[in-house]
């Protein structure tokens, strides 16, 4: 295992250890203002996963491969009986690692993601990703210009600019693996596998304005996390942290301590 492939993190305070996976397309500087906060009463880890903000790039990605990450990333840390957020595909990664690594999670909590399939539904994100050519644009602007040609949300172009840095003097580029994510895409609304399950606490928090979790997939939680409870975050679609950080702190913090 070297050490160029353990994932990229930020750790942040002292106390029990506190895991958070980003989403797709995402990084561990969106969780930064939360972490912070969490940072009074744990030990904070924000990780990038692997093709994603600081982390290494690597042409392979499926959820086998993030939780391999995720357990190096623990042993390389000497970690034990962490406390373990995932958002969206970070959730989808969590949930496999507690069913293969039950022994190394105390408590988990998924972020409005649920175990079964979800079809692609990225293309548009993609397509517009794969327009940008960094020699014509070349400033943050014009890269937000040729976006607005595929995604007419503001909020989802400023959430994907994020990932816009300055690479070398002059040369803009994307932080994630744009090649492997495009290429792996179908990867990422692939279900948690059938029998597996993690028995401890597990809590699911659902988006009020977001259709990831619907009532009718109580049944498909309940058989892979029989120890769960569903909580729905008010005022808020599928980035809920973000979207209602004080109502998803508070919740979290309960359910932790």
């Amino acid at each position: 295992m070297l050490e160029s492939n353990i994932l990229h993190s930020q750790v942040v305070g002292d106390g029990h250890p506190l895991l958070i996976l980003h989403g797709y397309f995402g990084m561990s500087d969106n969780w930064k203002t939360l972490g912070n906060s969490f940072s009074k009463d744990f030990q904070v880890h924000l990780i990038d996963q692997r093709n994603h903000g600081r982390s290494f790039h690597d042409l392979s990605f499926n959820y086998d491969l993030l939780a391999q990450d995720l357990y190096d990333y623990i042993q390389f840390y000497q970690l034990e009986k962490v406390y373990l957020i995932g958002h969206s595909m970070g959730g989808k990664t969590a949930m496999l690692f507690a069913t293969k690594y039950p022994d190394l999670i105390e408590k988990l909590i998924i972020v409005d993601i649920s175990p079964k399939e979800y079809k692609p539904h990225h293309n548009a994100i993609l397509a517009g990703l794969n327009s940008i050519d960094f020699s014509i644009q070349n400033t943050r602007g014009k890269v937000d210009h040729q976006l607005k040609e595929y995604i007419s949300e503001l909020g989802v172009r400023q959430f994907l600019l994020k990932n816009v840095y300055w690479k070398e003097k002059g040369v803009l580029d994307f932080r994630f693996n744009l090649k492997s994510l495009t290429e792996n895409n179908s990867e990422v609304g692939k279900p948690l596998p059938k029998n597996s399950q993690f028995h401890k606490n597990t809590l699911f928090l659902s988006g009020e304005n977001s259709g990831y979790i619907l009532p009718e997939e109580q049944m498909i939680i309940n058989s892979h996390f029989p120890n769960n409870k569903v909580v729905t975050i008010s005022n808020a679609g599928h980035w809920l942290h973000a979207e209602n950080p004080t109502e998803f702190y508070k919740v979290v913090c309960n359910f932790l301590t």
